[in-house]
């Protein structure tokens, strides 16, 4: 099991895009249309199965927001801030 991240660290290793909340990193992405919201949530779920590491993703009409924690550790850890380090790379690509 992932050893949870101090407060230090995760500030340090956030991607700048990325927000903390309590005990999860989050982020929205904005889309123009619904489907292409749907089809980045594949593409996150795709290297989500890979890594097998599964956010909670929540599509709302223009809004994909995905949030990381390991929750058999209990907070964030470094799986949570590399998961969301391969999702940005894949969305700036």
């Amino acid at each position: 099991m992932a050893d949870v991240l101090s407060d230090d660290e995760i500030s340090d290793r956030l991607p700048e895009t990325w927000d903390r909340e309590g005990d999860e990193i989050v982020r929205v992405y904005e889309f123009d249309d619904y489907l292409r919201g749907v089809n980045f949530a594949q593409m996150v779920g795709e290297i989500a199965e890979s890594q097998f590491h599964h956010p909670e993703i929540t599509i709302r009409y223009e809004e994909v927001e995905i949030r990381l924690t390991t929750h058999d550790a209990g907070g964030i850890t470094e799986n949570d801030i590399e998961m969301a380090e391969l999702i940005e790379s894949e969305h700036s690509a």
